[in-house]
């Protein structure tokens, strides 16, 4: 399975990045093999429809779970529909890429149901 966490840079140990349409970069891990890429969020720059572009990218890179801080709707709404998990990591810690990841296999994160942030938070 593969495995989108948002991250400040392209980086495996960077920290990790609270927003999702306007994070800087994805780490798409591989979860079997523990290989992973590092992709810039084409995204960032978008003058509107930041959580919707990022959501279409991830889902494009064959991701089935997706971590960040945030879901605003759009996002939310393109990764349901895409049948992408999503799950949250806690607010307010700075944490690692490989340390969320580790949350992740552990069953510590919480997943999300609906959107966790407003339209454009991100901005």
């Amino acid at each position: 399975m593969r495995v989108a966490i948002t991250a400040v840079s392209a980086d495996l140990n960077a920290k990790v990045d609270p927003r999702f349409g306007r994070a800087a970069c994805f780490i798409v891990t591989d979860v079997e093999s523990e290989e992973w890429e590092a992709h810039p969020n084409p995204a960032i720059e978008a003058g509107g429809g930041a959580g919707v572009l990022a959501a279409q990218f991830i889902a494009d890179k064959g991701a089935g779970v997706v971590i960040s801080g945030d879901f605003g709707p759009n996002a939310h709404q393109i990764l349901a529909a895409a049948g992408i998990e999503m799950f949250v990591f806690p607010a307010g810690e700075a944490l690692t890429v490989p340390e969320v990841l580790n949350r992740y296999r552990d069953g510590q994160l919480e997943g999300v149901a609906g959107p966790t942030g407003p339209s454009r938070h991100g901005q």
